[in-house]
């Protein structure tokens, strides 16, 4: 499960960079303090023998949270900045990470239809929500925020933390924003900006940007994106009209966020925020003399709200976007067809089997449903001993939490509002090719529960 073979790429890599120092005097004494090489390699393994307890999130098996293993060369380009440890808040602190930064960031942009831009590497989706919302409270004080109630939920603590006004807006059926709640909260007035989910972490749903963008004409609001999950799917050409047409009119929006460390094959923690208007530069600014020296140039410090950030995270995002550019058609997006396909086929064989309530047709890869019961509250106490059940299979699923409305055609006595499914993620492209044990792992711990 873990490649250790590419581990022999990283010495030369490291050597070739260290060459660039040939003419420094050479260190006298120890530069950290002394450990001997038996005692590294005994920690490390303590280290190792701690991290058994894990879930395998690198296995295909591992089909519950968020969890993607970065690729081999995100992980060598990770480490081998690590050497030099640069940080990319100034420029004086990563030269090199810094331009890496920009390049990747540019490619990024690029992939969402943009030339000109403002953007930069963040330490993950919430830091970076947190900017895009900072950003537009500043262009619409006072005025609120409205984001659909399965919008993630640090959008209301985000907007708690900048006191900026927030309202969050009803769903349909699919898990997407509702037009007639949303309309209804702009006829309210006072809306600064709308939030747009492109994959939603609990279901994956794709609100419907056309019509918001629709709306913004009659109203002007600002819109902001949070594909912190689904963005890379901008790429994938086997997507349904409805997600496909939202991600085809993202580069009509203000702002959006994306992590490359879900989809984009990184080491945690690695988000990303873009704003299409460049001037939006002007609220970062600040005086530092201590930091800024050595040049003129634009420092990602300048246009970021965190100081300190991993300029390693820049090198490997740049790697591995050398070695799979982000284009419809290549081996990225190939991988992303790849784990739609995965969830559809999982979802249809949950459609056809009387053991099972089937969820919402999945948008992007994640798949939603339920053992079948004659309540809510029965449905929800089967879910959870499946999935108890599941992780002694060594298939390992995760639970959720949804509202009655999303489940209007389900043949049950509503006793609870809300009802627990069970949810998986089939974000690795080998979830197309283990669908059948998957399937069959599923299989024994439902029998085991409806059996009891």
């Amino acid at each position: 499960m873990f490649d250790t073979e590419t581990l022999a790429l990283l010495a030369p890599a490291v050597q070739q960079m260290a060459s660039s120092h040939g003419r420094l005097p050479a260190l006298s004494g120890a530069a950290q303090p002394a450990a001997d090489r038996d005692a590294i390699a005994a920690v490390l393994l303590r280290a190792a023998e701690r991290m058994q307890d894990n879930y395998p999130y690198a296995h295909p098996l591992y089909a519950g949270q968020m969890m993607k293993p970065p690729h081999a060369v995100a992980r060598l380009a990770y480490a081998l900045a690590t050497f030099v440890n640069p940080n990319n808040h100034a420029l004086d602190g990563g030269r090199a990470s810094s331009a890496m930064e920009r390049e990747a960031v540019a490619g990024i942009a690029a992939m969402f239809g943009w030339d000109a831009h403002l953007g930069h590497l963040t330490s993950g989706g919430t830091m970076a929500n947190l900017e895009a919302l900072w950003v537009a409270g500043r262009l619409h004080p006072k005025r609120r925020i409205v984001a659909s109630e399965q919008a993630h939920y640090t959008h209301g603590r985000i907007t708690e933390v900048l006191k900026i006004p927030f309202q969050a807006i009803a769903h349909d059926a699919q898990a997407r924003m509702d037009m007639s709640a949303l309309q209804a909260a702009l006829d309210a007035g006072e809306v600064g900006t709308v939030v747009a989910t492109l994959g939603t972490t609990a279901a994956g749903a794709v609100d419907p940007l056309p019509q918001i963008l629709r709306l913004r004409e009659r109203y002007g609001f600002r819109i902001h994106v949070d594909s912190a999950y689904g963005g890379y799917y901008r790429l994938a050409g086997n997507l349904a009209p409805e997600a496909q047409a939202a991600f085809e009119a993202i580069s009509e929006v203000d702002s959006i966020v994306v992590d490359p460390h879900k989809h984009g094959l990184q080491p945690y923690g690695c988000g990303c925020v873009i704003f299409r208007d460049p001037s939006v530069g002007r609220f970062y600014r600040h005086d530092s003399p201590y930091t800024y020296f050595s040049s003129k140039e634009l420092h990602l410090g300048e246009i970021s709200l965190e100081c300190s950030r991993a300029g390693a995270a820049a090198v490997a995002l740049w790697a591995t976007m050398q070695c799979f550019p982000l284009q419809r058609g290549g081996a990225f997006a190939q991988g992303l067809e790849a784990c739609r396909e995965a969830a559809l086929e999982l979802h249809r064989r949950i459609g056809a089997d009387v053991r099972f309530l089937a969820g919402p047709t999945p948008e992007l890869d994640i798949v939603v449903w339920a053992p079948r019961g004659a309540s809510a509250s029965e449905v929800s106490a089967r879910t959870q001993a499946v999935f108890e059940a599941a992780a002694r299979e060594d298939l390992h699923l995760a639970v959720a939490s949804f509202p009655r409305a999303m489940f209007p055609h389900w043949p049950l006595q509503w006793d609870a509002e809300r009802v627990t499914c069970l949810r998986s993620c089939l974000m690795k492209p080998e979830h197309r090719e283990w669908v059948d044990e998957i399937w069959t792992r599923l299989g024994r711990a439902t029998d085991a529960v409806l059996a009891a």
